[in-house]
């Protein structure tokens, strides 16, 4: 059967960008791994055709004799693509090829690929995620929350081994234990992962019943979670070890806990600072007055209205807002004035609003200017 072309595998377009072919790859890899597709029998061939397919594409020389000659690059049949004596990069970049799967995969979160060497007996766990929603008051005063966390945990009847109780692992006889095998093609030689023992180095002639080989079984666990003040939508929250059990007794993965802060139903934010509508009665604002507000940590502030105050009209409660992160003050709170116009009036209140506005022409500049400029407007139309 012809081989696909590599571009076409990762699902990215030719001529991609080196970070564009390491998006396909990772994007690939999370969706083929084989821990995660146990049930589809397909997924092995493809997660390491994607894996062959990024060994070619994410280097520059390879990438370039694939492009202009294709498979028959890595056949034989050509010269090395311009690079006669080995003109590419030796087989130690081949070398990664397996744990290249773990390094993108969770590289963005702890920097580093599987725990262990050589044969990789011992794979690391998967980061997990886990989102929280908590309110805005949450937010201002910081919280401890116990959460449910469905998870893989080390086996205990087998201590993570995968081997029943007092058995040993054996070493792989394809492998050597070394969890990698190499193959010829063409000029290169290429290591790809044990398709014996995938990668592990070693076998498990008798298997635990309880996690069945995998040293670890899934369980809901319950987490105490620190959420500080002033958290935000967006803030990750990092619980090291507190991941996905490893493979036969690898280290554990990270938990990271996404926060998301709910709407409020007198508070929008921004950043540190709360913003409150607040209204106000029109005699209120032309007479001027004062109002009582409430604050995020349950208070209440008096605010003074001056008079003449127009809709809209923000004024400033000083240290009032969401505390930062970490540390450094607080921010502010902003009061919006909504000037309300009465409705449903009574006929007397009709009667002394046409008295009050046949007395009150030089009392609105803003309309005088208004209708000063759309009068000047339509003079100039006119001419």
């Amino acid at each position: 059967m012809a081989k696909r072309d590599y571009y076409e595998v990762l699902g990215v377009a030719k001529g991609a960008s080196a970070e564009e072919i390491k998006k396909g790859y990772r994007r690939k890899a999370k969706e083929l791994h084989p821990d995660r597709n146990a049930d589809n029998p397909d997924a092995e061939a493809q997660f390491k055709e994607a894996n062959e397919a990024y060994d070619v594409l994410k280097d520059a020389d390879k990438k370039a004799a694939y492009d202009r000659y294709g498979h028959a690059a890595f056949e034989g049949g050509m010269g090395g693509g311009g690079h006669p004596g080995g003109g590419f990069r030796g087989q130690g970049d081949f070398a990664s090829a397996f744990s290249d799967v773990f390094d993108d995969l969770f590289g963005d979160f702890m920097g580093g690929g599987r725990g262990g060497g050589g044969g990789g007996r011992a794979a690391r766990g998967s980061d997990l995620r886990y989102n929280l929603r908590v309110t805005l008051e949450d937010a201002y005063s910081g919280l401890q929350k116990t959460i449910n966390v469905p998870t893989s945990v080390g086996c205990e009847d087998c201590n993570g081994t995968g081997a029943e109780s007092g058995a040993e692992p054996t070493m792989c006889p394809t492998c050597s234990g070394m969890g990698k095998v190499r193959a010829q093609q063409g000029f290169f030689t290429v290591e790809r992962t044990c398709p014996t023992c995938q990668g592990m180095g070693q076998m498990i002639k008798n298997p635990c019943g309880s996690c069945h080989g995998a040293g670890r079984v899934e369980k809901d666990r319950s987490l105490a979670v620190n959420i500080p003040a002033g958290v935000e939508t967006g803030t990750r929250i990092r619980l090291a070890g507190e991941g996905e059990a490893g493979m036969r007794g690898g280290p554990s993965g990270d938990l990271y806990i996404f926060i998301e802060v709910q709407d409020h139903a007198l508070f929008d934010r921004e950043s540190i600072h709360l913003h409150c509508r607040v209204p106000v009665s029109m005699t209120t604002a032309a007479l001027g007055g004062e109002v009582e507000v409430p604050t995020i940590d349950g208070g209440r502030s008096r605010v003074k209205i001056p008079a003449g105050s127009q809709n809209g009209r923000q004024m400033r409660l000083r240290g009032k807002g969401m505390p930062a992160l970490r540390g450094g003050g607080a921010g502010d709170m902003y009061i919006e004035l909504g000037v309300e116009t009465p409705v449903n009036l009574t006929s007397k209140q009709k009667e002394l609003l046409r008295e009050f506005n046949e007395l009150s022409e030089e009392n609105n500049p803003e309309s005088s200017n208004f209708f000063s400029k759309v009068k000047s407007f339509w003079d100039g139309m006119k001419g």
